[in-house]
């Protein structure tokens, strides 16, 4: 691949300016119109493509790659996470496996933040309110919430984003507890003045609002199963903008439904793009739909690695952003 332009197949419309600086590098087959690939259309990429650049909402799983063609030697994955990829597959065929960490940090820590503060103040509930024409004017028992400051929130998962997750918290009067596959080092503790639980069981028992800021892999799926979800106090606040399969989403709503906790801000789930019907009628709980990292400097970002990870693949070298393992 050092003397002929790569084939490159991208399975979403990326920004413009990642597009064309894509068209002057490689030989690449675009998706202008945005249309999810099915699954005959990706088996179809991964026959001729020497690159492909998927996303998300691309499941390349071991029936896919059985498809993969001896020109495929890289998955240049448009995002962080690469749950929706069959590691264990890819590294059997002799594929590459990248992605875009660091640059989604900080905008998936603000949306975070935003749901800790929208969920107990009832953010929603007071938008929905004004637009629909039912607000009387100021009233001192009206639309009361809760404040955050001087609570306690429980991080799961303190890579990049729990730490930026930390960061702004604490700025906000928060107190910083967390769990982690290991602890992290002294010094972040203490600038973070962050304590330690590990017991994820016992962290869950304490804490005002939890935040689900780990990767989706096997170790993590369902890890707040029903019984974890049942620890939480009855005001507690969970947050989750990490991956939806981090939660038994039914088990979240029957325990919501039940007023066992104090609600929730979603901004993944399961079964994307489906979403619990029960989920839409809760006014405790603010729905988003998979925006956390959505911002025009972030997309461009992620762009941008993705073009390095591909360039530098083609020159012999090892990308930058390799993916080593399924367990972050």
């Amino acid at each position: 691949m050092q003397n002929a332009k790569p084939r490159v197949v991208v399975t979403r419309k990326l920004p413009d300016a990642i597009e064309t600086r894509m068209m002057e590098l490689f030989q690449v087959e675009l998706n202008l119109d945005d249309t999810p690939f099915t699954n005959n259309r990706m088996i179809e990429a991964v026959k001729t493509a020497d690159v492909l650049v998927p996303t998300v909402t691309d499941h390349i799983d071991a029936s896919i790659l059985a498809h993969a063609g001896e020109r495929l030697r890289l998955i240049a994955n448009y995002g962080a996470g690469v749950d929706h990829i069959d590691m264990a597959s890819a590294r059997q065929r002799g594929i590459s496996v990248t992605n875009t960490p660091d640059v989604l940090t900080e905008d998936t820590a603000d949306m975070t933040m935003a749901l800790i503060l929208a969920v107990p103040r009832r953010l929603s509930e007071g938008e929905r309110m004004l637009r629909s024409g039912k607000w009387t004017g100021w009233s001192p028992t009206s639309m009361q919430g809760h404040r955050i400051n001087g609570k306690r929130l429980g991080i799961i998962g303190m890579g990049r984003i729990g730490q930026a997750v930390a960061k702004r918290a604490k700025g906000f009067g928060l107190s910083i507890h967390y769990h982690n596959r290991q602890r992290v080092h002294e010094d972040i503790e203490a600038v973070l003045e962050a304590t330690y639980w590990e017991s994820l069981d016992q962290m869950l028992a304490r804490m005002d609002f939890i935040s689900v800021n780990c990767p989706h892999t096997p170790a993590t799926f369902h890890l707040l199963s029903a019984r974890r979800l049942k620890l939480l106090q009855p005001h507690a606040v969970l947050v989750n903008t990490s991956r939806g399969e981090v939660i038994d989403e039914n088990a979240l709503t029957r325990i919501l439904a039940a007023g066992d906790i104090g609600g929730a801000g979603l901004d993944v789930f399961e079964n994307e793009p489906a979403v619990n019907p029960k989920l839409l009628a809760m006014e405790n709980v603010v729905l988003l739909p998979h925006m956390g990292s959505a911002t025009f400097e972030g997309r461009i970002d992620m762009g941008e690695k993705v073009l390095v990870n591909i360039k530098t693949f083609c020159d012999g070298h090892t990308s930058p952003d390799r993916v080593l393992s399924d367990i972050f």
